[in-house]
């Protein structure tokens, strides 16, 4: 089965995996590319898949590299005889200790597979699994609160600690194995069904990682690991204050003079894993918002300029053609288009930017589209459509700004200038706006597939608490629903490749 590009005229859906009612890589997930395919769909997109760090966020992986144990299957764990047939993710267990002790008991370092992936990922896993057990003897706190010889990494203290805390240590390589099996596994079965992965690569990484503590002399910290210069965005439409992330930055004259190796090594991993990736925050290649590490806002940065076109030329030649998406939303400026343009990166177009009175809502308005651009009636950050049009005015948005884009998106999506209209159906209105639109690819998130308000909201940037716990009900996606959606593909000729 042939798999799309990015230059295909194709569609595809949003869901990240933790929000599949299994909440893993097993039955529900490939239930999900059955419905992709049933639906006629090219794309299934994600979010990131790393280890979660603070406040459970994708965006704040422990790790470049690493995959997220939590998607681990329960199921095929069982099927592999590794742990009781009758586990259930919420009732309470530790499975994956539990498999992890049976594994152990069975000489399952002895496992070929086992080896072979141990030996295949050494690159990062050992690392990786070195510093995970040092937190998890530490009772999880972060690596600069950690004794100095273990945060400075001693080669004495790493050797003792690593002699004394093998089986912590193998328990982590045990659980990078499994997850990467059960991504194997799924990534073949979307395969064979012409699906193709979208994935995302945050721009940065969080402060408490293996990369971080690994690469120290790549990051703006002092002697203690701790940051002195932060990532985030200066004030704009969303917050007075602007938003501080609070990412340790790179320090990207020492990334250079490397010739970009550990990002290039980040690359290679992420795209053999997927079959297209998002760019989270492209605008920071250009330039990025540096704000010191002791401001409590983001109101005090300054602008400082990205690695820029040196850097996308590096990881070209390092691995051929890079089907990327340039996650371009914010202040475009003429560096961003002109970077975005010359590597044919397509940009994002999100419906519900096009309604109000900013200057750049014309550009999402579908007629307006290029080809080379990737729609979304919404992405994770955004309200579920459903939730936008209802809403009556918070945050930046006040009531009057709310109703004037209602009513202009009503009349953009309506057959007629009925003003009295409703907003029935809101979300298949927009879907087909963006179906229909030029752009190559045009992607949907689930819940405006299903309607759902804003309870069924993914994220709300610059808060902390409260995201990324959206679940699918099971069985929510029926067959009416793909019916549905796979008409609108044939109509607008984004029909899944079939050869």
């Amino acid at each position: 089965m042939r798999l799309p590009k990015l230059t295909d005229r194709s569609s595809g859906v949003l869901l990240h995996p933790t929000s599949l009612p299994g909440e893993d890589l097993g039955a529900t997930a490939r239930e999900m590319v059955d419905f992709l395919a049933a639906a006629g769909q090219s794309w299934w997109q994600m979010l990131p898949v790393g280890p979660t760090g603070y406040g459970n966020s994708p965006y704040s992986a422990q790790s470049a590299f690493a995959g997220n144990p939590g998607l681990i299957s329960l199921e095929r764990l069982g099927a592999d005889g590794i742990l009781g047939a009758d586990a259930r993710r919420h009732d309470g267990g530790d499975h994956l200790a539990n498999a992890f002790v049976a594994f152990s008991r069975s000489g399952g370092a002895d496992h070929p597979d086992f080896r072979r992936f141990s030996e295949e990922a050494r690159e990062w896993l050992e690392d990786f699994a070195l510093y995970r057990a040092i937190k998890d003897v530490q009772g999880g706190v972060q690596w600069t609160r950690w004794p100095a010889p273990l945060r400075d990494r001693d080669a004495g203290a790493l050797a003792r600690f690593r002699q004394e805390s093998q089986r912590e240590i193998d328990f982590h390589r045990f659980a990078q194995w499994r997850f990467f099996g059960d991504w194997k596994a799924l990534r073949e079965y979307a395969q064979a069904r012409g699906i193709g992965l979208i994935g995302d690569l945050p721009i940065f990484l969080a402060h408490d990682s293996a990369d971080v503590w690994l690469n120290r002399g790549q990051f703006y910290l002092d002697d203690a690991g701790e940051p002195t210069l932060v990532a985030g965005v200066p004030p704009d439409y969303f917050s007075a204050t602007g938003q501080r992330w609070g990412n340790p930055l790179y320090r990207w004259a020492e990334m250079r003079a490397s010739g970009f190796a550990w990002w290039i090594a980040r690359f290679r991993a992420t795209l053999a894993m997927f079959d297209a990736v998002r760019l989270d925050h492209f605008i920071g290649y250009t330039r990025y918002w540096a704000i010191p590490a002791r401001e409590p806002t983001a109101v005090k940065g300054r602008w400082r300029p990205g690695p820029g076109a040196r850097f996308f030329r590096s990881v070209a030649a390092a691995l051929g053609e890079l089907p990327l998406i340039a996650e371009d939303l914010g202040v475009v400026t003429p560096a961003v288009e002109s970077l975005r343009a010359r590597f044919g990166f397509p940009g994002l177009k999100l419906l519900q930017f096009a309604f109000g009175t900013d200057p750049q809502a014309p550009s999402f308005l579908p007629h307006n589209y290029p080809r080379a651009a990737v729609a979304y009636t919404g992405t994770h950050d955004n309200d579920t459509t459903v939730g936008w049009f209802r809403d009556l005015g918070s945050g930046a948005r006040g009531a009057g700004q709310a109703a004037l884009e209602r009513r202009t998106a009503l009349r953009y999506l309506g057959d007629d200038d009925d003003l009295d209209d409703d907003g029935r159906e809101i979300h298949w209105r927009m879907i087909r706006a963006i179906m229909g639109s030029v752009a190559d690819v045009a992607i949907v998130p689930a819940q405006d597939l299903l309607g759902l308000g804003s309870e069924a909201r993914m994220n709300h940037p610059g808060t902390a608490t409260g995201n990324w716990s959206f679940r699918l009900a099971p069985g929510a996606l029926t067959p009416a629903i793909a019916n549905r959606l796979r008409d609108l593909t044939e109509i607008y000729g984004r029909r899944r490749p079939e050869a």
